[in-house]
């Protein structure tokens, strides 16, 4: 089917046509086909210049400018576009500097505008919202006001200044480290929970608790730290006597005391073959830092982890009646309850010299730790004091004045009393009390360890004074290398 027929044939069908035209209009064409086949122009009125002006096709145009999909695509963004519409390519757009607009001031930016001037208040006004400026409380326009009077008024400005300083003390800075207190609390949540097969003994709690702090500290260090040095300090014969030594050697001394609960135990002694002068703590550390490589290297801290694993494993396998077991220490003998209280109390203390050292914060033990080293120093001061008298003849009871007693005094962390006998160990009793002492837990704790002078220790002294002089010192005795 050829000429007018074929397309009478879809005449009421637009949109669809032969392959030819694709039953759209044919690009470049502004209409359709009309009833006799021929093409048919859409013109409208002519434009200025006499020249017909061709219509917008029917059907909808692309959003890029192009022709519809009933056009074709010609593209032409002139074509079809009537005076006074907007091309269907917008042109690019210009810029400000060049459309010829004034600038915007500053006071149309906001925030770059100058700040108002401040509001006009009176002295007693001002004076009264210095709190709440320290606070920063204060609104903007209050702010601005106060600031602006203490450029102006020294009055207010030292009162500005004291109020600002007693604000941070609202707000101390938090240190970054752990609770010493964390690892406790979780091992007790957690054992309560679900109960260990085999717990590990309350007494040997300490120990382990304080060895696993200062393994963590070592961790955390670095190999040049290891020989950083360290001042060891204990009392000897009422004297301070210093020992320096390295971070390394530290950990070498603790290995070779905490070694004497090993021998009570059955473990290997980790001065093996070298020859040691006697059992002493003392002379046990400076038979093993002759022995080995001097000064030691990081490579200890494999030795004493591993030791202090056995010993707390070991006791718990024997259980809590293996707390009264012997434990010598050369010229004393200590059950080996208190003997690891003891080593918890020694581990502690020179954490503190290896954190001192490499200038590494540490905390206090744990409250009912730490009150346990007190109680266990404070066993020992009637023993201390017994020695003391026997050794120095000056010291001796008149006759008659046997039963006296001193009343020790622990505040803070792990306080409380004990009646301290002062004549005979046993004998003391309340009513022949003579003298009160008050001291600090970690303070009493660092005169025991020799850290702290008997003269420095007391925060409060009443009754005799002589009494409380020889309980001092007879703590600061307690201590040892």
């Amino acid at each position: 089917m050829t000429g007018p027929e074929r397309f009478e044939a879809y005449d009421d069908h637009e949109g669809y046509g032969d392959a030819g035209h694709g039953g759209y209009d044919g690009p470049g064409h502004g209409g359709g086909y009309d009833d006799s086949g021929h093409e048919k122009e859409q013109h409208g009125a002519p434009d200025d210049e006499g020249r017909p002006k061709v219509t917008e096709p029917d059907g909808p145009g692309n959003a890029d400018g192009s022709d519809g999909p009933g056009s074709g695509g010609g593209g032409d963004p002139g074509r079809g576009r009537e005076p006074g519409h907007p091309p269907r390519i917008p042109l690019p757009r210009s810029s400000v500097e060049d459309g010829g607009r004034p600038l915007p001031s500053l006071e149309e930016l906001g925030d770059l505008a100058p700040r108002p001037a401040p509001p006009a208040l009176e002295h007693h006004v001002l004076k009264a919202l210095l709190g709440a400026w320290a606070l920063a409380a204060c609104s903007l326009e209050e702010t601005a006001a106060v600031e602006d009077h203490l450029g102006t008024c020294g009055t207010c400005a030292d009162e500005a200044l004291r109020l600002r300083e007693a604000v941070g003390l609202l707000h101390p800075p938090e240190s970054l480290d752990l609770d010493p207190g964390l690892r406790t609390r979780v091992l007790t949540v957690s054992f309560d929970r679900r109960p260990p097969r085999i717990p590990v003994p309350e007494w040997a709690g300490p120990y382990d608790a304080e060895t696993a702090r200062l393994d963590a500290l070592l961790q955390d260090i670095g190999d040049a730290e290891w020989h950083a040095p360290v001042r060891l300090r204990w009392f000897e014969a009422d004297k301070e006597t210093t020992r320096r030594t390295t971070v390394a050697g530290v950990i070498a001394h603790l290995l070779t005391v905490d070694g004497l609960v090993a021998l009570a135990l059955g473990l290997d002694d980790p001065l093996g073959d070298i020859p040691s002068a006697a059992p002493a703590p003392a002379e046990r550390t400076e038979a093993y830092w002759a022995a080995s490589h001097f000064p030691p290297t990081r490579s200890v801290r494999g030795p004493w982890r591993e030791q202090s694993h056995d010993l707390v494993r070991t006791v718990s396998f024997t259980g809590s009646n293996s707390g009264s077991l012997p434990v010598s220490y050369g010229a004393c003998e200590l059950p080996l309850r208190d003997a690891m209280l003891d080593r918890a109390f020694e581990c502690w203390v020179h954490a503190e010299d290896i954190a001192e050292a490499v200038d590494y914060p540490y905390e206090p033990p744990a409250p009912r730790h730490l009150h346990g080293m007190i109680d266990l120093a404070a066993r020992m001061l009637p023993g201390v004091l017994a020695t003391r008298r026997r050794d120095d003849r000056r010291h001796l009871v008149p006759v008659g004045e046997t039963g006296r007693s001193l009343r020790l005094e622990i505040e803070g962390l792990g306080g409380g009393e004990w009646l301290i006998p002062l004549d005979s160990p046993g004998l003391g009793s309340a009513e022949r009390e003579v003298a009160h002492v008050a001291l600090d837990g970690v303070e009493f704790c660092r005169l025991a360890a020799g850290h702290v002078s008997p003269q420095e220790a007391a925060a409060g002294q009443v009754g005799d004074r002589e009494a409380i002089r020889d309980v001092l010192f007879a703590a600061a005795s307690l201590s040892r290398m």
